[in-house]
């Protein structure tokens, strides 16, 4: 009776099983294609340095479960690399940084606090305000890119998604809510008793006197992990460093006292910009590892190869074989002067900018590209939302033909210049430099005069293979997708500069006369010089509102008013003035 027979039945069984396997295998890769992040590490992580870390929230070798919209990336978790250290801390820890607004990094630091650690905070004064207590009146007059950061941070403070802010999620969540509950002391540059300085751009934490960490990032949802909206973001692609160096540790607990100064409410005797001494660049070693630190401002009386910038360009021209840049926005003529040097020895060269910067008149990837757009263009949309401007190039009345004093665009162009395709929403934020695979150059340092002249910032640069090995990772990362060359509505620009001015000779930079009350100055592309000629506008605040566009455009009234100094007063005598 062949239905008693097991083996039939066995055989049945085991085919029937197999389906059941392949279908659960099925169903797992339909489930890991058409998830939106990705969950398999592709790369192994590199080793690191003893005493120099390097990590990056894009790291493709490694995930993690991001805390605030819980979902599984790839990258490193630059916050909590940032809460554990101070976490660790015992006796004090020193934090400067642009903008402030992570609810687990202030949650550390309270938490330190009450345990008897010393805490010192240091934040640039456009930021210093928490945002809950931004009034719904105060949100309805924002223009549309404010009103998304009200919206995005208001979201972070309101875990619940309820749209209320409650006590307790403000009291948790709002990061300066959280740094003022705990009593821990902070000022910003205004302490100087000025309206504060060109920007207060630093990003570093000191431990201890022991430990230093050193990164591209705000402590923002945007630069550690991404914006609720859109989805897919995942931040505007940064790095941190995390060194073990008492020296070097001393040498940043020194910055961070003369902003200090005696503290909260005390003698305006705190430093920030140019009012802190000259300090040249300091050697330190490092294990086997050299690492040099520099922080800016430098004073446009000392001679620019002594400044960070100078370090930079010194720092690149020792590139034998190999450069590559990520930068946020590079601007600074004498540096791309040096790259030129380097690239006629032979040394490759590559080079990509956020494409909100790579392709305005002041940016050296046009040089580099060897073509100039004229002084005052109006902005050319990013490439990511290529609108073409139909009235550009030529906006500049006096002398439409007038490029940057000094501008120079290379005889034999470079091909390998772009921009990086990121997720929508992120930016390149990066402003690191590796020359030769071993020579790393990074911190919160934009490539551009204004960080140079103005701002509070650090520059390292790290010499050891091993720590370049983690910036060429994430160069690679970057090239892999990146757009060559200039985009479409670039090359209109320039080809009817070329045809309006070629009556001109090349390089010419024949002054133009002082604007009538009839001519508006673009906030976002005058020189200094021309946006001191605006009523009430001096050199100190001129410095000031180029410092802010570096960090975003000009784009309303609203946002001129967020430059220290300027006023409702000065607001309406330059309002008819201005545009951008």
């Amino acid at each position: 009776m062949s239905w008693l027979n097991p083996k039939p039945i066995r055989q049945k069984l085991q085919f029937g099983l197999s389906l059941v396997a392949v279908g659960l295998m099925l169903a797992l890769l339909l489930h890991w294609c058409q998830a939106p992040l990705l969950t398999v590490q592709a790369l192994q992580p590199l080793p690191q340095h003893p005493l120099i870390q390097v990590y990056s929230n894009h790291n493709p070798a490694h995930t993690y479960r991001e805390p605030y919209r819980a979902q599984t990336r790839p990258g490193d978790n630059l916050e909590q690399i940032i809460v554990d250290s101070i976490r660790g801390a015992q006796s004090t820890v020193d934090l400067a940084v642009q903008e402030f607004r992570s609810p687990l990094i202030a949650q550390a630091l309270r938490d330190r606090s009450q345990a008897g650690v010393k805490i010192r905070l240091v934040i640039e004064n456009t930021y210093s305000r928490p945002w809950s207590r931004v009034t719904a009146a105060e949100a309805q007059q924002m223009d549309s890119r404010q009103k998304s950061r009200y919206r995005e941070n208001t979201r972070l403070i309101d875990r619940n998604a309820d749209g209320i802010l409650s006590a307790e999620e403000i009291n948790q969540n709002d990061a300066l809510v959280v740094i003022e509950r705990a009593a821990i002391p902070w000022i910003d540059d205004r302490a100087d008793g000025s309206a504060g300085s060109g920007l207060m751009h630093h990003k570093f934490v000191v431990i201890d006197g022991q430990q230093v960490i050193v990164t591209s990032a705000n402590f923002t949802m945007s630069d550690l992990h991404g914006d609720f909206s859109p989805k897919q973001s995942l931040g505007n692609a940064n790095s941190l460093v995390k060194l073990q160096s008492p020296a070097i540790a001393q040498l940043f607990s020194e910055e961070f006292n003369l902003m200090w100064g005696d503290g909260p409410g005390g003698a305006t005797d705190s430093r920030f910009g140019v009012r802190k001494p000259f300090r040249p660049a300091q050697t330190v070693a490092v294990g086997d590892a050299t690492v040099q630190v520099k922080f800016s401002p430098t004073s446009a009386e000392i001679p620019w190869e002594l400044s960070s910038n100078g370090l930079i360009g010194q720092t690149l021209g020792t590139g034998r074989k190999r450069i590559d840049m990520a930068l946020f926005v590079f601007s600074d003529q004498h540096i791309v002067n040096a790259l030129e040097a380097v690239a006629q020895k032979g040394a490759a060269i590559r080079v990509l900018i956020e494409p909100t910067f790579a392709f305005q008149y002041f940016s050296e990837a046009l040089d580099m590209l060897g073509v100039a757009l004229p002084v005052r263009t109006k902005a050319i949309a990013p490439v990511e939302d290529p609108v073409p401007d139909a009235s550009a190039p030529l906006q500049n009345r006096h002398n439409p033909c007038r490029t940057e004093a000094d501008n120079h665009p290379w005889r034999n162009p470079m091909t390998s210049v772009g921009v990086p395709q990121l997720p929508p929403g992120d930016l390149l934020h990066h402003k690191f430099g590796l020359v030769d695979q071993h020579t790393v150059i990074t911190g919160s340092h934009n490539w551009t005069e204004a960080a140079d002249r103005n701002n509070d910032e650090a520059v390292l640069v790290i010499d050891h293979p091993t720590v370049a090995a983690h910036y060429e990772r994430e160069y690679e990362r970057l090239w892999a997708t990146s757009r060559l060359g200039l985009p479409s509505e670039v090359q209109t620009a320039t080809a009817a500069f070329r045809q309006s001015c070629s009556a001109l000779s090349a390089g010419s930079t024949r002054p133009s006369a002082a604007p009538s009350p009839s001519t508006r100055i673009n906030l976002n592309t005058a020189t200094q010089a021309e946006l001191e000629q605006l009523p009430g506008v001096g050199p100190k605040l001129a410095q000031r509102m180029i410092a802010a566009r570096e960090k975003e455009p000009f784009r309303s009234l609203a946002d001129v008013d967020r430059v220290p100094g300027v006023g409702k007063k000065l607001l309406q005598e330059i309002s008819d003035r201005i545009t951008w």
